[in-house]
């Protein structure tokens, strides 16, 4: 999640479902020979909080979550904002929290300030935990972050048999927990992770909007 994630760019996301899964669903919707009717065009694919083109975009209301869940997204949101406050990066938060409620390790992405590529948020937080509990297996734990993994992050996650993750904004360009790959909860995986999505989706996406066009010299939504 970070490091562009693809947040700074302008373009829009293509309009439909990721592009393999459009084309499918483009080719059955073509009009009969002969008919006047205009082939239908699927609505863009946009999951609950994601950000676009610098505007918050909330479709869907947020899966079902406890106070729990907003109580440690607001703690990841904390982390965020220092993320942008204290080393000008791109504010995304995460917490690794245990089955008894304890905080194992938390972080915010330090890839730009660290010249780091891998130093995304959760990988801040895995690292820590790790290192608390001295073991590389983080059994019955949930990750809050503030932003949908990205690939790299999912699949750490995996490896560290996270149980449960729970994100707030989604990236509709390279997220892993359902918006383009899935990863969380491939079948093909020897472990996988229940996801809770749009906790706190919109206060997450308007931070992360109003970083880059602040970036751009833009006012703040």
């Amino acid at each position: 999640m970070a490091g562009g994630r693809m947040w700074e760019q302008d373009a829009e996301y293509p309009a439909g479902h990721p592009p393999v899964a459009a084309a499918g669903r483009q080719d059955s919707q073509q009009s009969a020979p002969g008919s006047r009717e205009e082939p239908r065009i699927p609505v863009p694919f946009r999951r609950p909080g994601a950000v676009l083109n610098d505007e918050p975009r909330i479709t869907a209301a947020a899966t079902a979550h406890t106070d729990d869940d907003e109580r440690w997204m607001r703690h990841a949101l904390a982390l965020a904002e220092r993320a942008e406050r204290e080393h000008d990066e791109i504010p995304v938060g995460a917490v690794l929290v245990s089955v008894n409620g304890e905080v194992l390790g938390e972080g915010w992405n330090l890839n730009i300030s660290q010249r780091d590529p891998t130093a995304h948020a959760e990988i801040v937080a895995l690292r820590e935990a790790g290192r608390r509990l001295d073991n590389h297996r983080l059994l019955g734990t949930t990750l809050y972050v503030t932003l949908e993994p990205c690939a790299m992050c999912a699949m750490a996650m995996v490896h560290a048999r996270v149980a449960r993750v729970v994100y707030a904004a989604t990236d509709p360009k390279t997220g892993a927990a359902g918006s383009v790959f899935d990863l969380l909860a491939d079948p093909r995986h020897n472990h996988r992770i229940d996801v809770t999505g749009g906790v706190l989706a919109g206060e997450a996406g308007i931070r992360l909007t109003n970083y880059f066009r602040r970036k751009r010299g833009k006012p703040p939504l």
